[in-house]
């Protein structure tokens, strides 16, 4: 059995980075004055990086062959318990760490369901997403909760804080996907991750424990979810019990976009970075264009359909 990672992804992130370029070109030609100034560049890539970086543990996740549809009630999750220690005790630091902590063990708690009680991570996902939301709902009663009282800590100066127009959180996020991208292509974790979504019977027969790479790819999507809605958080100084609910779609948008097929086993972190990259100046470039925000569903929809289109013609095909 050959590895799930070898030339072929490079045929997979080339069509992604040339639409890119050519959305992008589209976008100068039709409003060169907004495209040509730092501060369009600096207003995307404010947010962005929270984008990129839950695409990329998400390429694990399909990968891996399981589905993760509770990431965006994590995200929230993670953004309340911090909002709340913060407020509470004043302490944002532990905060950090608590929040950490939440995401992981819910994640963790994901994959025991999927990975060791044996239910389908398409349902177990979704009825967690529901329940976690849920919780969130009641213990808050729809309220949110302001986080000015921390507006000039030094933790939100480090992770969400601006050097002239660049936002810090850019380098978090470059680390955090170099750091994913270095496990997934160089470690053999990441090789375990595709071998288990390709063929779990091949993947028991050489050793691997199935159970345990599951469990530790839902474990690092809690974590990550968690992280980003601490940067959620920190960003707009204010925790909203529906925070994360719309990262859901964008997200695994940008995995497939980006050259992840659906069908486990092969991925690329660079192609969904470069997919989010895609949807994210997508809201830009509409309003810049000249079209109202109400076509932005419709040019998700359409990118993406373009793209299992290019999967299912590029020669992508699931490995054996």
């Amino acid at each position: 059995m050959s590895t799930p990672k070898g030339t072929r992804k490079y045929r997979m992130e080339l069509p992604v980075f040339l639409a890119l370029i050519i959305l992008l070109g589209i976008f100068l030609i039709a409003n060169p004055k907004v495209f040509l100034s730092p501060r369009a560049y600096a207003a995307v890539f404010t947010t962005a990086p929270l984008t990129a970086i839950l695409a990329t543990v998400a390429v694990f996740m399909v990968v891996s062959g399981e589905i993760d549809l509770s990431f965006p009630s994590i995200v929230g999750l993670g953004a309340y318990i911090f909002a709340l220690v913060s407020t509470k005790w004043g302490n944002p630091s532990l905060a950090f760490l608590l929040a950490l902590l939440t995401g992981w063990i819910t994640g963790l708690f994901n994959g025991l369901l999927v990975a060791y009680i044996g239910l389908s991570s398409l349902v177990a996902t979704l009825g967690m997403n529901f329940l976690i939301r849920g919780l969130i709902m009641m213990l808050t009663q729809g309220h949110g909760i302001t986080l000015v009282s921390i507006k000039d800590s030094l933790l939100r100066k480090i992770l969400v804080g601006t050097i002239g127009l660049f936002p810090l959180q850019v380098l978090w996020g470059a680390g955090l996907i170099s750091l994913a991208w270095v496990i997934f292509n160089r470690h053999k974790f990441g090789m375990h991750v595709g071998f288990v979504g390709d063929n779990l019977q091949s993947a028991r027969a050489m050793g691997i424990d199935v159970e345990r790479v599951k469990l530790r790819v839902f474990g690092l999507m809690g974590l990550t979810s968690s992280f980003v809605g601490i940067l959620s958080a920190l960003l707009n100084l204010t925790f909203w019990p529906t925070t994360g609910d719309g990262y859901l779609l964008v997200v695994l948008a940008a995995v497939f976009v980006g050259g992840t097929p659906t069908w486990g086993g092969i991925g690329t972190i660079i192609g969904a970075v470069i997919g989010s990259l895609i949807l994210s100046f997508i809201d830009t470039g509409i309003i810049a264009s000249g079209l109202t925000g109400f076509y932005t569903q419709f040019f998700y929809g359409l990118i993406l359909i373009l793209a299992l289109i290019s999967h299912k013609f590029s020669g992508v095909t699931r490995l054996k």
